[in-house]
Formats: structure tokens, C-alpha cells, sequence
């Protein structure tokens, strides 16, 4: 029976789920199993954007068929050659023998490796592509974004130019089966998904870091409203949240402060050392330790654990004159993986001749910008009182890179003000739309409350800088969209960084208008409200605007965005890049202004803030 999901008017999954495949490449256990992604676009031209494993074809071809009906099937883009995505490619060519097959160079060459055309007339069928070509299938446009070595050489991206949709081939995918639930926002990503979606990130594509910053400087110019991997679930929405893990992934920093320690114990002292200097670490305040067995626990997990964590730890036996065989298999795959830029400690143990940290250091010292702390903590044979104590300072030493030094107390005299008391206060974040005549505009703000129940009135303010502001100040109308957590970072890009004296924010969009005849944001919105201006009053760089309700309504029960949420959840990181320049950034909106010392007068070209809210780049 046929399993078909839509994703937008025309485009629908029509992939399966193999929950009965223990390991993923013969080598990755997946206990939750996988997903296999393909999906089809029904236009004049009918087009299928890459196949699946032949484990799930059966149910594959029942879906081609439901939506197809009597249809033929025009175009293939293969956006990666790989067997688990290609499984059913030459069982296509058969059933649809009039079929295209659109890919770039490589590709061609690579199917030629892996299918027999003897059939099919692959030299007139195959549609060479390269990056930003055209192909027009009726009603929508697709180009094409290589993918170099994301995670083979041939891979690459289909951009869907009408709808916004990157079908994004192995990047951003992740293990584990759908179970109905296509849309990450359909499920809790980051409790449910996450340590699936690193473990598949560092262990298929984790070597190749440069080749995928490369694909994210790409990813960065598209408008995208959706993100379809051939893995794990689709992204409509906070896309900016897992971007910012890609960033953070491929650039080999790490997700958190903390410590991975992994072990390989013979008899369980190496491991009882193991478990001393955890409990001296959590009594230190190091938190989201984790601990591994090289011998129980797969390398993988252990890999991925190791690109989360700042600092680790690895604890080995001396075994045949060598590091035990596990560890060993284990460093030398996170070598592999190219993992870098963490501080890595070292326990050693033997009975008689100790060797495995200095191999370990060899090891590791081979591997790039990994810092090796000095002292490694020997022990022979078991913990002894004196292995306590370096285990203590060990503790002490990681510690004090980890945890975070009490803040002093910030004196202030009499009468002063310290800018980040205001930092403290809860903020929320709006969208204020206005219209003169014609002209519709908005902006972001956040400043906006309830001051009377009778009559129901309210407060905001706005920049005396905003396009928006004039034309409140000039008609008196508005209508407030409360923002809710679903709003992605495109929603401030449009209304925050750009001004509607030369832009036209509302290119594109069909918007709901108030009874007041002025638009409101509503899919992304938890409430609205329209009103009109009885006072307006100038308060240094804003007005404050007092006004009654004319309209309200809530849209959802999706919780509204507070300022706290957009800055951990919404407005994308600093990148690699980003850090290497010096000067300041707009908290806001990101936008950066180089030089040592910042003007005390300075607005941000783009969203209008001020100097408090602008912070030095880190070196």
C-alpha cells in the first residue's frame, strides 16, 4: 500500500522507512533504523529527485505509481549515485523507459560503474547539468549546487527556484527511521533526533569539513523554505538552529564546554580510575560528562560524542607493549575523521613498563590543533593514593578551562547605569506594520505592552529611524503580529535589515489584512493586534506610541518568541569566518563593524540598533 506525504502543492515524499538494517554501510549500528528519502514533483514535466534502497522498493514503486496514475515519469536527478539512493534506478529505466536522467559529469560516470544500459539508450537519455544551470519542468525551475566530497566526489544539491526548496542530497541528514513524522517540527529534534543527526554528520561526512563550509557558503544565498536530505526529516522550519550545528560540525568546534572521556580497561582499575576523576570533575561543576567503554560501545557514538565535547579524555592499558587495541582503533579513527581543535588529557596504565600514553600522545600529536595537556596520570597496575591526588588535579586543571570563574560583583555608583542591566529584562519580538495609501511597510521591534484592561490600550515604541514609524506617525493605524517561536531567521532578514523606502518587503508575499485595511503576519504569529494612535510622545531615538485596540485575535498556540529564544534558537551563529575578523557584531542581525575601538554613536545600517547592542568579536 501506497505511503505518500505532501510537502508543498505538487511536491510529495514517496520514500520508505528500514527499520530491519542493523548496520548503515556494514558498519554503523542503527538501532533506530533509517529513513530513505525521495521525493516527486508533478508539473507538466513529472520529475523524481533520486530513488531509495532496495530494501524498501517495493513500497517505493506502489508510491510512484498512486501519484503518477497514468503519468509518465520524465525526469531522475540524481543528486547522489550512492546504491542506498540509487537502488532503483535501473528498475526505472525499465518500468519508464523514456526516462532522463539529469546529473553532472561525474555522475554519468560513476552510473556507468555501477548499471548495465545495455537496455537503455543511456548517451541520448542522460542530461549533463552543472552548477547553475537551468532545467524548466512547466510551473517551476530547478539549478544545481555541487556538493563536492558531501560525502562523494559527485554528490551535489537541487535548488526548486519557485518554491524555494534545496533537496540537499546526504547534507543535513541524519539516521533513524521517520515513523510517520516527516517535518523535524513534527517531533523534538533536539531531544529525539539530535545525537542520531551528529553520529550520521561525523561519521558519513565528518572528514570533509572544508568541502562542507564550502556547500554552506552556497546554502547561505538561497532563500530556502524547505530542506529535503535523503535522510532522517524535512526542514520547514528554525532551519537556522541545525545550520548553525553544520557550522559548528564542519569547522570542528565544539557544541559545548565539557568532557568525553573514553576507557579501556582489562581488569577495571584503568576504569576505576576512570570513574574517580568523573565524580572530581561533576564536583567541580563540569557538566554533560560523558564516559565510553572502547569495548562495549561502538566507535561511532564515541566519534560523535568527541565532536560535541571541548575537552577529552582517554584512558588506556598497556597492552602488548602497545595501546590497547581498542583505544587504539578508536584514535585512529577519530584521525581519520579529521577531528580537531580540543584538549585532550591522558591516564595511563601498566603493571610493569606503562607505555600507552606516550604511544596515545604520539597518536594524537599527529592529528591537527590538538592540544595535549601536560602531566599524564600513570598508574600501575591500580589506583594508589598519589594516582588520587593527579587524578584530583587533573580535575582541578579541566576544570578551571571549563568552568566558568563567578562573575564579580559590577559596581555602580550612586545614580549610574550599567548597560546589561537591560539585557536582564524580558522582551518579546513583534512585527509593526503601517500603510500610507498604497504603500504597505513593516518592521521588527520589541517594545510593546498592555496598559489598560478598560479601555483595552497599548504601548510601543519604535526608532525614530524606521520607515514604519513615519507612517504611524503620519495615518495613526498599525496592526502588531505577536511573533511566535516557528518564526525562522528569513522573517527578520526581510522586515529588520532591509528599509521599505527602497525595498518592497512584501515582494512575493499574500499577506491577511486587519478590518483596519493593514497587513499582519499570521502563519509564524500567536496573536495580532490593530490599533489606533491617541498620543505619540519622542523619547530620544524612539517615539512611544499609545494606542486603542481596535482588533485582536489570537492565530495559534505556538509560544511567542522572546528575545532570549532569537538569540539561542533563531539568529545563526558567528561562522569560522566571522571569528577571524576583528571588531564588533550586532547582536541583532549580525552585522559587523571592523575596526578596534567602536563609535559610541554608531546605528546598525541594518537593523537600527545602537552601540549597546553591538559586542567585540572574540579572537
Amino acid at each position: 500500500m501506497y505511503q505518500v506525504k505532501e510537502l508543498v502543492k505538487d511536491i510529495y515524499w514517496v520514500g520508505g522507512d528500514d527499520r530491519r538494517l542493523a548496520l548503515f554501510e556494514n558498519v554503523f549500528p542503527i538501532p533506530r533504523g533509517v529513513s530513505y528519502n525521495s521525493y516527486l514533483l508533478l508539473d507538466t514535466k513529472t520529475v523524481l529527485f533520486d530513488t531509495v534502497d532496495t530494501s524498501v522498493s517495493p513500497v517505493f514503486y506502489q508510491n510512484l505509481a498512486f501519484l503518477l496514475k497514468d503519468r509518465p515519469l520524465d525526469y531522475l536527478v540524481v543528486n547522489h549515485v550512492e546504491p542506498d539512493h540509487c537502488g532503483c534506478l535501473n528498475e526505472l529505466t525499465l518500468r519508464y523507459p523514456k526516462l532522463k536522467l539529469v546529473g553532472n559529469k561525474l555522475t554519468g560516470e560513476m552510473l556507468r560503474q555501477f548499471f548495465d544500459f545495455s537496455h537503455f539508450d543511456f548517451e541520448t537519455r542522460f542530461v549533463q547539468v552543472k552548477a547553475g544551470d537551468i532545467v524548466e519542468t512547466g510551473s517551476h525551475k530547478l539549478t544545481f549546487v555541487m556538493a563536492t566530497m558531501v560525502h562523494w566526489p559527485e554528490a551535489m544539491a537541487t535548488y526548486e527556484m519557485t518554491r524555494k526548496i534545496l533537496f540537499s542530497a546526504d547534507a543535513f541528514g541524519t539516521f533513524g527511521a521517520l515513523n510517520g513524522a516527516l517535518f523535524a517540527d513534527e517531533v523534538d529534534f533536539e531531544q529525539d533526533w539530535l545525537p542520531d543527526a551528529r553520529r550520521y554528520y561525523c561519521n558519513i561526512v565528518g572528514k570533509y569539513g572544508n568541502q562542507v563550509q564550502a556547500l554552506l557558503a552556497k546554502v547561505a544565498k538561497l532563500e530556502i523554505s524547505l530542506v529535503c536530505p535523503l535522510h532522517g526529516p524535512v526542514w520547514r522550519k528554525n532551519f537556522c538552529w541545525y545550520l548553525e550545528k553544520y557550522q559548528r560540525w564542519s569547522a570542528y568546534l565544539p557544541e559545548e564546554s565539557s568532557v568525553m572521556i573514553a576507557y579501556g580497561s582489562i581488569y577495571g582499575n584503568t576504569e576505576n580510575a576512570v570513574n574517580i576523576l568523573a565524580a572530581e570533575l561533576s564536583a567541580r561543576g563540569v557538566r554533560n560528562i560523558r564516559i565510553f567503554d572502547v569495548s562495549k560501545t561502538h566507535s561511532s557514538e564515541i566519534l560523535a560524542e568527541a565532536f560535541r565535547c571541548s575537552h577529552l579524555v582517554f584512558a588506556a592499558s598497556t597492552y602488548n607493549a602497545g595501546i590497547f587495541f581498542n583505544m587504539e582503533a578508536l584514535l585512529l579513527a577519530l584521525k581519520e575523521h579529521n577531528l580537531q581543535k580540543r584538549t585532550v588529557a591522558l591516564i595511563e596504565n601498566g603493571s610493569w613498563a606503562p607505555e600507552s600514553g606516550r604511544l596515545m600522545r604520539e597518536l594524537i600529536g599527529s592529528m591537527k590543533n590538538m592540544t595535549i595537556m601536560e602531566n599524564t596520570v600513570t598508574l600501575k597496575s591500580s589506583v594508589k593514593e598519589s594516582n588520587r591526588q593527579a587524578l584530583s588535579q587533573l580535575a582541578a586543571s579541566l576544570a578551571a578551562e571549563l568552568v566558568p570563574a563567578p562573575a564579580p560583583q559590577a559596581a555602580v555608583a550612586e545614580g549610574g547605569v550599567e548597560k546589561g542591566a537591560f539585557f536582564k529584562l524580558s522582551y518579546g519580538l513583534y512585527l509593526l506594520f503601517a500603510k500610507d495609501g498604497s504603500k504597505d511597510n513593516g518592521c521588527v521591534i520589541n517594545t510593546f505592552m498592555q496598559i489598560t484592561d478598560e479601555p483595552k490600550r497599548v504601548g510601543f515604541a519604535v526608532n525614530k529611524l524606521n520607515y514604519t514609524h513615519d507612517l504611524i506617525q503620519k495615518t495613526g493605524l498599525f496592526t502588531i503580529s505577536v511573533l511566535s517561536t516557528d518564526a525562522p531567521f528569513s522573517l527578520f532578514q526581510r522586515y529588520g535589515f532591509q528599509s521599505g523606502r527602497d525595498t518592497d518587503k512584501f515582494a512575493g508575499l499574500s499577506l491577511h489584512r486587519g478590518k483596519n485595511g493593514i497587513v499582519y503576519e499570521s502563519e509564524t504569529a500567536s496573536a495580532f493586534i490593530s490599533g489606533k494612535v491617541v498620543s505619540a510622545t519622542a523619547y530620544g531615538t524612539h517615539t512611544l506610541f499609545i494606542a486603542d485596540v481596535t482588533e485582536a485575535a489570537v492565530l495559534s498556540e505556538v509560544p511567542a518568541l522572546t528575545y532570549q529564544y532569537y538569540f539561542d534558537h533563531v539568529k545563526p551563529k558567528p561562522t569560522a569566518a566571522l571569528e577571524k575578523k576583528k571588531g564588533w557584531v550586532c547582536k541583532i542581525c549580525g552585522y559587523v563593524h571592523e575596526g578596534e575601538e567602536l563609535p559610541p554613536d554608531i546605528i546598525c545600517p541594518l537593523c537600527k540598533h545602537g552601540a549597546a547592542d553591538f559586542e567585540r568579536i572574540s579572537a
